[in-house]
Formats: C-alpha cells, structure tokens, sequence
C-alpha cells in the first residue's frame, strides 16, 4: 500500500515538473487573452466584452496590457507615462491587434489600417486593422473606407479625428 501511494507521488511530481518546464517555454511574447477583469486603461471599458476587437501591449515583464480597440491602444502608445508613469514604450516586447476578419491576434506593427470606414468598434470610429493589404482593400471598397495606413503612419492627430 505504502509504495503504491509512493509510486503514485513520484508519477504526479515527474508530471508536475513536466509540465512547469513546458510552461516555461511558452513563448512569453505571444499574445494572451484579456480576462474579465482586464480593463482599457485608456477608456476603462472591461475588454474581454468585445473580444473581437482586442489590442494589447505586451512588456518585458510578461505584463499585458488590453484594449478595447486599436485607437486606444494608438491613444496609449503615443502618451504611456499619463496612463501608467511606471512604464515606458522601451519595456514593450511585442504588440498585437484583432484582424477584422480573421478575429485572430496580430502583430500590430505590421498590420494594414483602414481608416474612416462605415464599421464602427466599442467606443465609435475606428482603425480596422489587418494582416494583408489586399483584405484591407477588400474592406475598405466595402465599407467605404478612406485610406489604409501602415503602423508607423498613424499618428496622435489622426487618432483625434477618430474622437
């Protein structure tokens, strides 16, 4: 009896470290899903209510930070320190954005934006992002889109003509 109950031990603690070695080769800049606590620290509206248009911001520290939307997560970007003074742009390892229509994470900065389209996100007008260039001019002649940009030609002006 004594050794079956040994045996067993030995069986959960070798699955035990098994697993805590997998886990601590997961990829720690991929992206993660927002809980139901998780919050927009720019707009403050719970992000795992609108799943298909989640952003996030990943730190050296593994730490995420959701949004609700890519104009948020740009809002965020482009002032930090007035949404978090202990963080800055230098600690970000990885950023991510939901493509519109594969609703799959991203890398944000090589998504294609569609700006001033007739598709409007949790908090109104939107950057809609994707992956491709032709599935960001697909939308945009379907949903009487003005442009499409690239990451680094967003701008803190642009983002306040989305207000």
């Amino acid at each position: 009896m004594i050794m079956h109950i040994r045996k067993n031990w030995i069986i959960c603690m070798a699955v035990g470290l098994l697993w805590a070695a997998v886990a601590a080769q997961a990829d720690p800049l991929a992206p993660v899903h927002p809980g139901p606590k998780d919050k927009c620290p720019v707009c403050g509206m719970f992000v795992a209510k609108y799943p298909d248009w989640v952003a996030e911001v990943r730190y050296q520290d593994e730490m995420t930070v959701f949004f609700d939307g890519a104009k948020d997560y740009f809002k965020y970007l482009f002032d930090i320190q007035s949404y978090d003074p202990d963080r800055s742009a230098k600690g970000i390892v990885s950023m991510f954005a939901t493509d519109y229509y594969t609703l799959t994470l991203i890398h944000a900065e090589k998504a294609f934006y569609v700006v001033g389209s007739d598709v409007y996100g949790p908090m109104g007008r939107e950057l809609i992002p994707f992956e491709t260039r032709p599935d960001a001019e697909e939308f945009m002649k379907d949903h009487k889109g003005e442009k499409i940009l690239t990451f680094d030609q967003i701008t803190p002006e642009l983002i306040r003509t989305l207000d």
